[in-house]
């Protein structure tokens, strides 16, 4: 089989497919005891840009479970870091920006991201595209609005207050920041993909605080953007809490729009609208219940998942710390198996 016919990608594309396609959002991580191994002293932003630890870590849950994709082992703020952004992921808390960016002249701290910037991403994709043979690799990157969330906050917020206050009370400089990141974005992007990325996954993870017509005024210009800047492969948006927001996720230019838990795939098939695979959408809770409550769920999320064009099986969110990985495996074949 050769790398184009892969279950997942057929899926994106919404092709027939042998089964289900399946993988994780952060199936590789604090779940795999291989990981917490691997990782045991190392920094995240270190693991972030060391090509073998990318490659081993971004490979572990590709050997256990036998998902149908990779995802590339990073993390949305590593762009921002390696222009030289003073930011730390604070092992507990995430992302921490020493010098918030909340004026004109904060934004001088972002500069146009260079290849030569991430070398390390590059030979890490090469390495993994290498092995992994005929299994895809979904390269990804944090969207404007959740990456400016964290410069401007200076670190997770619950509610994004300081986020929206620029949005709706300085909207040219939220432009001018969403535009800036924009070209970060669609240049780490394009960097996976020249490298060997058979996919691209965007994550606006907080993107769920906007209202559909904030979104529509505020953001969609820039992401439609970076969408447009990446056609010809495969191209998955995802977001947190964003059910009401599906309709206009559907225009912002992707192939797959990623569906959190919180609605049905057969009602958001009908919210976003006809040409669009779907992509989830088990509650990762769910995976803390007994095995019998995981394979009723699952097989609730396939048979609503069939109202897509195309479906790849996915959580609403990433895996939790505490998943025992052999229900993931268990999972993975009931996926499989039930949809061949």
């Amino acid at each position: 089989m050769n790398l184009a016919d892969s279950a997942f990608l057929r899926a994106c594309r919404r092709q027939p497919v042998p089964h289900t396609p399946v993988w994780y959002m952060r199936q590789a991580g604090r779940s795999l005891p291989e990981y917490l191994k691997v990782r045991e002293g190392v920094p995240m932003l270190t693991a972030c840009s060391t090509p073998d630890l990318i490659v081993e870590i971004t490979m572990q849950p590709v050997r256990r479970y036998g998902v149908d994709a990779a995802i590339f082992f990073s993390d949305i703020v590593v762009p921002l870091k390696a222009i030289g952004v003073d930011l730390d992921i604070k092992p507990g808390v995430g992302p921490v920006v020493a010098e918030p960016i909340r004026d004109a002249k904060g934004l001088d701290a972002l500069r146009p991201l260079e290849p030569g910037d991430v070398p390390y991403i590059t030979e890490a994709v090469k390495a993994l595209t290498a092995e992994l043979g005929d299994t895809p690799l979904i390269g990804f990157a944090g969207a404007p609005f959740t990456l400016g969330s964290y410069l401007i906050e200076g670190g997770p917020s619950k509610n994004h207050d300081r986020t929206k206050a620029m949005m709706y009370g300085a909207p040219e400089l939220w432009h001018a920041l969403m535009e800036k990141l924009s070209d970060i974005v669609l240049q780490h992007l394009r960097i996976q993909i020249a490298a060997g990325a058979s996919a691209v996954q965007l994550f606006d993870s907080w993107v769920g605080a906007v209202a559909p017509d904030d979104y529509r005024e505020f953001i969609l210009p820039h992401t439609r953007r970076i969408f447009e800047g990446v056609a010809g492969v495969p191209r998955i948006h995802f977001g947190v809490g964003t059910g009401e927001l599906l309709g206009v996720l559907g225009e912002a230019g992707a192939d797959v729009v990623g569906v959190d838990w919180r609605v049905p795939l057969d009602e958001a098939a009908r919210r976003i609208g006809p040409g669009k695979a779907l992509q989830g959408n088990l509650d990762p809770a769910i995976l803390l219940a007994p095995w019998e409550v995981v394979e009723r769920k699952a097989r609730e999320v396939l048979r609503r998942g069939e109202a897509a064009e195309g479906h790849v099986f996915n959580l609403g969110h990433g895996v939790l710390p505490n998943t025992d990985p052999d229900q993931l495996k268990r999972l993975t074949d009931l996926v499989h198996e039930h949809t061949r």
